[in-house]
């Protein structure tokens, strides 16, 4: 990824805007319908936090760098005494503000007493990507001290785990440059009307590594596999007698139905759960031929029922 501005560059807020620092239990009781939308961007420093946020602020949404976690609760406050003048605000949460870091699972739980629409999109990256990206710009890691860059990488690792878990998405940007990183927040946040499920249905090849964003995985490898018949070594997974050779074996017609029922399932739970982004890993031995051609296969289920989907083919075209 090409981003080369880090996190933490310039405040997003932009209008000056004075921040209550009173609790949120002394703000007044607001109606339900005059609550604003908030999402929470955080991840790891060079990610590409500034970039997402960037985005939502061109998509019209309210954005505030850098805020501490304690007065979230009190922006959602004021957003909503704004008369729907601030619907939607994006705030960025990092390991800048280290001493206020630890109040963020307390506010998370304040907001969602209040039953606050809110979603955590966490931004990923490689060491390797990382470690490139803060000495192309000479700037040392925010968690580094007086040691390595990779040691500050692992110490915000281990800080920001349990948020990585909670989060509604998470968006790998090791092979991303901006503008695809923009285009994947565009995807996510541009429509007019939220979908009850957005699912991103991805094929891989274990021999390049799994996924880091993957909510589920599944391994095609069972199959036998395409490259060792010489007429179909050439093609991918998307040419169809490729497919027609893949769900002609043995069990593959069989995952492919009990996989879409068991996500059926899956997906009621993240509904109720409020999840409303899951990225489907579907991997074979080099993601050339199974995996692409049951990602295609499943893809297509998961739309026909009303899952908003895009298919993402990782490994194609890399051998």
């Amino acid at each position: 990824m090409n981003v080369n501005e880090h996190d933490g560059q310039q405040g997003q807020a932009g209008d000056g805007a004075q921040v209550s620092t009173g609790t949120p239990n002394e703000t007044a009781a607001v109606p339900d319908a005059a609550i604003p939308e908030l999402v929470i961007i955080s991840g790891m420093s060079g990610a590409g936090r500034s970039t997402a946020a960037k985005c939502l602020e061109d998509l019209g949404w309210f954005v505030v760098d850098n805020l501490p976690p304690a007065l979230i609760p009190t922006m959602v406050e004021l957003g909503a005494r704004s008369q729907g003048n601030v619907a939607r605000i994006a705030v960025v949460v990092d390991v800048r503000g280290r001493r206020f870091f630890d109040n963020l699972r307390e506010s998370l739980a304040d907001l969602d007493s209040r039953q606050v629409t809110r979603r955590i999109v966490f931004l990923e990256s490689s060491d390797e990507a990382l470690v490139r990206r803060f000495e192309s710009v000479r700037r040392p890691h925010p968690l580094q001290g007086d040691g390595r860059i990779v040691d500050g990488i692992a110490a915000e690792r281990e800080l920001l785990r349990e948020l990585r878990g909670d989060a509604d998405l998470v968006i790998d940007t090791s092979s991303l440059n901006v503008h695809e990183l923009r285009a994947k927040m565009d995807a996510q946040f541009a429509g007019e009307e939220e979908p009850e499920l957005r699912a991103t249905v991805m094929s891989f090849g274990f021999k390049y590594g799994l996924p880091v964003d993957a909510d589920l995985v599944a391994d095609m490898r069972f199959l036998p596999n395409p490259h060792w018949v010489p007429e179909l070594r050439p093609f991918n997974g998307l040419n169809e007698e490729v497919s027609a050779y893949v769900f002609n074996q043995p069990g593959a017609k069989e995952f492919l139905d009990r996989y879409a029922e068991l996500l059926r399932l899956i997906a009621a739970g993240y509904r109720r759960e409020g999840k409303r982004y899951v990225t489907i890993a579907i991997g074979c031995t080099g993601g050339k031929h199974r995996s692409v051609a049951t990602s295609e296969k499943l893809a297509a289920r998961l739309a026909a029922e009303g899952v908003e989907t895009v298919v993402v083919h990782r490994d194609m075209g890399r051998e």
